[in-house]
Order: C-alpha cells, then sequence, then structure tokens
C-alpha cells in the first residue's frame, strides 16, 4: 500500500501568490506515529517546519523543525488549518502541544489566535532602519534565537523583519508567524511584517492576550512522502507507519 501523502505549501505568500515560507504537511499523521521517525522526516526534509495531523476531526497537530519538535509555530498552524478548509475538514480551533489555538480560513489564506507567551522566546531587536535589517548577516549559533525588525513606516504600521533561529535548525526563516505573535503584542498595535523575500503576515493583538495572525497561503504539490523523504520514508513499514530499525546486524 503507498505511503503517506505530503502536502508542501507556501504560507504568508505576498499579494500575488509569491513568496511564502515553504510547509510540509502530512495530513494522515498517524501513519507515522513514532516521534523519532516524524523527526528523521523533518529533517530529510529541510522546511523550517513539517506539520502531522493526528486528527482532523479535533485538530489535534504536532510540529517539527529539522532539529526540535515545537509546542507552538505560526506558520505551520495557519498552514494546516487551510490546508484542513481545502480538504473539505475547516476547524475552529488546532491543538498543538501548547493547547488549542483558535483558527479559520478562506480560499485565499487562513489565520489562527495565539497567546505570544507560548511561542518561542525570540529577542526582539529594532534596528534604525529596514537597510540595516537587510545588512545582516546570519547569526550562527546553538542560542541563536532572534527577530531583527525596523519600522518601514511607523505611522502606517509597517515593519522589516529577518528571523534568525539556527537554535532549532533554521539559520533564517522565510517567514515566521512565531516571531510575528511576539512582536505584535510587544508593540501592542496591528502591524503587517514584511520578512524575508517577499514574505508578508497581518499580526493584530486581540482580546484575552492573544495575537491573531494570518497570511496568503498557496499549495505547490501534492505527492508521496516516500518521493520527497526517501531516505526517512525507507523505515516505514509496508502499511505506511514507522518501525523500529533492525539492530540486529
Amino acid at each position: 500500500m503507498p505511503g503517506p501523502l505530503l502536502h508542501v505549501l507556501r504560507v504568508f505568500a505576498d499579494e500575488r501568490g509569491a513568496h511564502g515560507n515553504p510547509l510540509g504537511v502530512v495530513l494522515d499523521g498517524a501513519a507515522i506515529p513514532s516521534t523519532a521517525a516524524r523527526q528523521a522526516v523533518a529533517a530529510e526534509l529541510g522546511y523550517a517546519e513539517t506539520v502531522f495531523v493526528d486528527d482532523p476531526g479535533t485538530g489535534a497537530v504536532r510540529i517539527f523543525t529539522p532539529a526540535v519538535e515545537l509546542p507552538l509555530a505560526g506558520h505551520p498552524l495557519v498552514g494546516t488549518a487551510w490546508l484542513l478548509a481545502r480538504a473539505g475538514r475547516p476547524v475552529r480551533a488546532l491543538r498543538p502541544p501548547v493547547g488549542e489555538v483558535p483558527a479559520g480560513a478562506d480560499a485565499d489564506g487562513a489565520w489562527i489566535e495565539a497567546d505570544p507567551a507560548g511561542a518561542p522566546p525570540f529577542a526582539l531587536v529594532e534596528h534604525a532602519a529596514p537597510e540595516r535589517v537587510d545588512a545582516l548577516a546570519v547569526p550562527r549559533g546553538p542560542d541563536v534565537h532572534e527577530d531583527a525588525w525596523a519600522w518601514i513606516d511607523q505611522a502606517a504600521g509597517t515593519v522589516r523583519c529577518r528571523v534568525f533561529a539556527d537554535g532549532v535548525g533554521v539559520p533564517e526563516d522565510e517567514a515566521t508567524g512565531s516571531a510575528a505573535l511576539r512582536l505584535a503584542a510587544a508593540l501592542g498595535r496591528p502591524i503587517r511584517i514584511h520578512q524575508g523575500r517577499g514574505s508578508v503576515i497581518d499580526a493584530a493583538p486581540v482580546d484575552g492576550g492573544r495575537v491573531r495572525i494570518a497570511g496568503r497561503v498557496v499549495l505547490d504539490e501534492a505527492l508521496p512522502l516516500a518521493a520527497r523523504a526517501g531516505g526517512a520514508a525507507a523505515a516505514l513499514d509496508a502499511d505506511g507507519r514507522a518501525h523500529a530499525p533492525d539492530t540486529t546486524m
């Protein structure tokens, strides 16, 4: 029997559908129940995050970078909310390890509302101008978790950001919803973030200490997981379930 499908999305694309942060989503996450196998798949795919949907009905999901599992991440949840709606399984909330996250989607994109306290602890580093953000070298190291930002137009609420997260295996992220959660909360106002090569994130504080982040989502392809993560998929049984490698040889 064929193994699970991989959907490849771009989340926080611009108004033309360009750019956005690539995301892998395995809707049949139950086909890969092992945490170790999921981490191996995420590492081989190499996307900033890969999502495994454990229960489409309840919105239960788990999120992996190439190096670690995350309790909460923005662009994976926005992308997954959109994909579930597109598949005819819309949800009012997703349930990553951090807990319930309200969500919604339409034909073009999706949104989530989350408590920034559950997001990774990005250092928010303000710079004097967008050009200074653009000129930054990518910092490396296990402790790097930084959102470098500057106002493009403070009155209009537009911001230039670059996010560096080598500490979780992502030297520079194309579009980072969890950093947007923290920045909008810190600024206490709605903002439009221009990140990476052209990605766009809308973020705004809402009731209850939460922040809503929203953006456009594009489906690039759907293909057998084994076609993109062949090495990790080789550790799956014929029915697509993960198995422990043979250590007797």
